[in-house]
């Protein structure tokens, strides 16, 4: 088993090192933009909240390997061909960005609506009672559920694999066509997922603990 596994490391690290772009692109991209968004959903107009409930609401419901497919083989039928690794960037952070819109709206909808009353009332305006006011409070509240989602990002990311991308997953199978011997490199290809999303876990209860502490 540790000859295979010794043998499969050169093959599966630029694959390891793909998965860890894809993950830092979606999750980068997706929070610039769901924050955003998430925000116009709370406190825009009509005519904008509406569109962004439906985006959210429709990605959130589709399954993210149906959403992957639908961008790489879908969209050239508009005429937008997309190379397999950005089609796969654009499926993940689609998916991404309606599940940090979701994250943000409940995270400012639970700062009660007596602090940016308060702030109104002392004539703040409207960017810095956001950003003076709501913004520390709804943080704390945002940071847990982000923070599984990003390593949900990671763990999405091995569906990219079946778009051809060359990810972790896609070299674990390259070598298994070579050596038969899927048992050990499939445990060992968790074993990798595992280290990424355990790592991230500590980071995210390590964030917790510092918000915790500034609350208090």
């Amino acid at each position: 088993m540790l000859d295979q596994i010794a043998y499969a490391i050169p093959f599966l690290l630029p694959g390891l090192l793909v998965t860890i772009e894809v993950s830092l692109i979606t999750v980068a991209v997706s929070s610039v933009i769901g924050v955003v968004l998430g925000v116009g959903l709370v406190y825009g107009p009509a005519w904008l909240r509406w569109p962004i409930r439906g985006f959210s609401d429709i990605i959130r419901g589709i399954p993210i390997l149906v959403l992957l497919f639908f961008v790489y083989y879908g969209l050239p039928l508009t005429g937008l061909n997309l190379q397999s690794f950005a089609a796969a960037v654009l499926g993940l952070t689609i998916f991404k960005v309606a599940q940090v819109i979701e994250y943000v709206r409940g995270a400012i909808e639970s700062v009660p609506r007596g602090q940016m009353d308060a702030a109104k009332a002392i004539g703040l305006p409207f960017h810095e009672r956001l950003a003076y006011v709501i913004a520390p409070q709804a943080v704390r509240r945002f940071l847990p559920p982000w923070l599984n989602g990003v390593t949900d990002a990671v763990k999405g990311s091995a569906l990219i694999s079946l778009l051809g991308v060359g990810d972790l997953l896609f070299g674990i199978q390259k070598v298994v066509g070579r050596t038969y011997d899927p048992l050990a490199l499939y445990c060992f290809g968790a074993l990798l997922y595992f280290v990424m999303n355990y790592a991230l876990s500590i980071a995210s209860r390590a964030l917790e603990r510092r918000f915790s502490y500034i609350r208090e």
